[in-house]
């Protein structure tokens, strides 16, 4: 795909990935629609930097809990633009208000509607534009929580709900594969510890002792965090050269999933 000219949908672009991914869109030839709710500071930032671009791109304040409120984003878009060309399926519940603490029927709910439910509904609206252009593209981004859950060092850090939302949302994946097959490729790209998600630009992060942060880098197999120019990187190549993937995981975690531990030499004797 050609980013140039091409109309995206960017959500959750107030700040980190969202706000990365939809500047660099904009900055590549695309027009960009960033969406944001929260982070009043962040979004108003991201608007200067928007408009610093240059072109018709746009910043949406929207609650993506409210699925009429999604239905009236997408038929904005078609008002104002005419189709779209790209969906990034970003919004989750982001820290905000609630990092940590005892885990609330309320939070349960918050996590549930935005980590999950919001992508579904944007995807159900979104679907019929999208199928309006061959070579049109999705990308769900999602978190190795779906896999490893409360397990290991990444158990501090990921709770019984988020991981719960992501392990539904690769179910999406192959669903929405199916359905916007053959002209929307759709592909989901699943995060592990990042600076701006999970890591050390997160304010979930700083609640952690220096030496839960070490357990968690030293499980990981390139034993860092990553980096967000790294999922920008990812992202672009989902788009413009992953022409022949559709209904794929692209497992992008620094090798977390797989542990840190050393492989040991087999004993003697044993073949």
């Amino acid at each position: 795909m050609k980013l140039q000219g091409k109309i995206a949908l960017v959500l959750g672009g107030a700040k980190g990935i969202g706000k990365a991914v939809g500047l660099s869109l904009a900055r590549a030839g695309a027009t960009a629609v960033l969406t944001h709710y929260d982070w009043p500071e962040e979004a108003a930032l991201m608007q200067e930097e928007l408009a610093a671009i240059g072109g018709d791109h746009l910043a949406v304040k929207i609650d993506l809990r409210e699925p009429a409120a999604i239905q009236g984003l997408l038929s904005t878009l078609r008002a104002r633009y005419g189709t779209l060309h790209i969906l990034i399926n970003n919004i989750e519940r982001g820290g905000m208000p609630i990092v940590h603490g005892p885990y609330t029927p309320e939070q349960w709910e918050l996590e549930m509607a935005t980590t999950l439910r919001a992508k579904w509904w944007a995807m159900r609206f979104a679907l019929p534009l999208l199928q309006e252009n061959a070579g049109a593209a999705v990308i769900t981004l999602s978190s190795i929580a779906g896999i490893v859950g409360r397990s290991g060092p990444a158990g501090l850090i990921f709770n019984d709900g988020y991981s719960a939302a992501n392990r539904a949302i690769s179910s999406f994946t192959e669903t929405w594969a199916r359905e916007g097959a053959p002209s929307v490729r759709v592909n989901e790209l699943m995060l592990g510890f990042f600076e701006t998600r999970h890591a050390e630009q997160t304010r979930g992060w700083g609640l952690l002792s220096a030496e839960q942060q070490a357990a968690i880098r030293d499980h990981t197999l390139l034993q860092r965090t990553g980096k967000i120019e790294e999922i920008v990187a990812a992202v672009f190549f989902l788009l413009q050269d992953a022409t022949y993937m559709t209904g794929a995981v692209l497992r992008m975690d620094g090798g977390y999933v797989l542990g840190g531990e050393k492989i040991p030499p087999m004993p003697p004797g044993v073949e």
